[in-house]
C-alpha cells in the first residue's frame, strides 16, 4: 500500500481482454493505483469497457493512450503475441509497463523488451499474480532461511480444461496460444523461484491438438550442477496446481494460487485457501503455513507502484532475470517437444 501522501500511480489499460476484467474489479479499490484510462482498436469497445468497470477516459486506439501524458504506466493484458509489440511502444513513450504473462513468445522478444525498458529509464513487470502473493514471500523466506536446505529439485504442474475450444484464445497458435504458455509459464516461473536460475537443457513431449498449439506438455528440466526439476500442464485435465520442493533436509508443498482467500466457499469471486506447508530437518509430520490472503492482481499492481514509486530499479532487474529465464526455458520446452529431442536452453546461464 502507499504512503498516505503519496499520489496513486496512474494506469492505462491497453486492450479489452477478458483477463482485463479481474484485474479492474480487483485493482479499482487500491489507493496504490488509479486506474485511469482503457484502450481498444475499437472505439465502441473502449467505451463500453471504461462504462461497464467505472474508468474515467477511453480510447479507440493503443497509440493514442501511449500519447496521454498523464498517465504514468501501462497494464498489458493483450494476446501473448502482442505483447512485445506494445510494452516497447509503450517504454519508448515513457510509460512503465505492467504485463501479463507470459512476457513474451520468445527469449528474444523478452530482451528487447527490457533492453527498450532499460534504454527509456522505466519499470518493466511480468504480472504472474501468485508471484505477488503473501505466501510467495512466506516461500522464499522458507527457502532463504533454510528450511529445507539446499533445493534439489522441484516438481511443479498446472492444468484445467478447456471446454470452448472453437472460440477460446487458448487453442490459436498465431496468438500465441497452448498449454506451456498459459498454464505452464506458471510451473515455469514458479521452478525458477525456488532453483534460482536457469537449466541448461530441456526434454519435453507433448499432445498437439489439431490447431497446432500443445494440448498438453511435460518436461524435465536439467541444470548445469546436476539437479534436475519437472513441470506438466494441460488444457484438458481436472483442474489441479500443485509444487513440491525438496531440499537437501525438507520438503515444501504449495499451490500456489493467484488469488486466495482464508477459507473455503463463500467468497464471490471464488477465491480459495492456497495450501502451504513445510517439512524441516527432524520433523516427523508437515507444519502448515498460514498466509495473508487476498487478489493476486491487486497484490501485484500495489508491488509494481511501489518499484516506481520507489525507482527501485535493481528489484527490477531481479525480477528482469528471473522472466528472461523462464522465457528461455519455455522456448526450449517448445523446441524440445516439436523436435522430439532435448533441447539447449540458449542465451542464458
Amino acid at each position: 500500500m502507499a504512503p498516505a501522501h503519496a499520489p496513486p500511480l496512474r494506469i492505462g489499460i491497453l486492450g479489452c481482454a477478458n483477463i482485463a476484467k479481474p484485474f479492474t474489479r480487483d485493482v479499482g479499490g487500491s489507493p496504490a493505483v488509479r486506474l485511469d484510462a482503457v484502450a481498444s482498436r475499437s472505439a465502441e469497445k473502449a467505451a463500453a469497457f471504461a462504462a461497464t468497470h467505472g474508468i474515467a477516459r477511453h480510447f479507440g486506439g493503443y497509440e493514442a493512450l501511449l500519447a496521454d501524458s498523464s498517465l504514468d504506466a501501462v497494464y498489458i493484458p493483450l494476446p501473448n503475441t502482442l505483447h512485445a509489440e506494445w510494452a516497447i511502444a509503450a517504454a519508448r513513450a515513457g510509460k512503465h509497463v505492467l504485463c501479463e504473462k507470459p512476457l513474451a513468445t520468445s527469449l528474444a522478444d523478452a530482451a528487447a523488451m527490457f533492453a527498450a525498458a532499460r534504454e527509456h529509464g522505466v519499470i518493466l513487470l511480468e504480472a504472474y499474480p501468485y508471484w505477488f502473493q503473501p505466501q510467495t514471500g512466506d516461500l522464499v523466506a522458507l527457502l532463504q532461511g533454510g528450511a529445507i536446505g539446499e533445493v534439489r529439485s522441484v516438481q511443479a504442474c498446472f492444468g484445467f480444461t478447456i471446454w470452448n475450444a472453437d472460440t477460446n484464445i487458448r487453442m490459436n497458435a498465431k496468438l500465441g496460444g497452448g498449454a506451456l504458455l498459459d498454464a505452464g509459464c506458471y510451473a515455469a516461473s514458479l521452478i525458477r523461484l525456488a532453483m534460482g536460475t536457469a537449466p541448461v537443457r530441456v526434454s519435453a513431449d507433448a499432445t498437439w491438438a489439431e490447431t497446432g498449439v500443445d494440448l498438453n506438455l511435460t518436461a524435465t528440466l536439467h541444470y548445469a550442477d546436476g539437479r534436475r526439476a519437472q513441470l506438466s500442464c494441460g488444457m484438458d485435465t481436472a483442474l489441479h496446481r500443485h509444487a513440491v520442493i525438496v531440499g537437501s533436509k525438507g520438503v515444501i508443498e504449495t499451490e500456489y494460487l493467484n488469488h486466495t482467500h482464508h477459507r473455503a466457499g463463500g467468497h464471490p469471486h471464488g477465491f480459495m485457501p492456497s495450501q502451504m506447508r513445510v517439512r524441516r530437518a527432524g520433523q516427523p509430520t508437515f507444519e502448515t503455513v498460514a498466509s495473508p490472503t487476498g487478489s493476486g492482481f491487486r497484490f501485484a499492481a500495489e508491488a509494481f507502484a511501489k518499484l516506481v514509486r520507489e525507482r527501485d530499479f535493481a528489484a527490477a532487474e531481479r525480477a528482469a532475470e528471473a522472466s528472461l529465464d523462464i522465457a528461455a526455458t519455455l522456448e526450449a520446452a517448445l523446441r524440445s517437444a516439436r523436435l522430439g529431442q532435448p533441447a539447449p536452453v540458449t542465451g542464458r546461464g
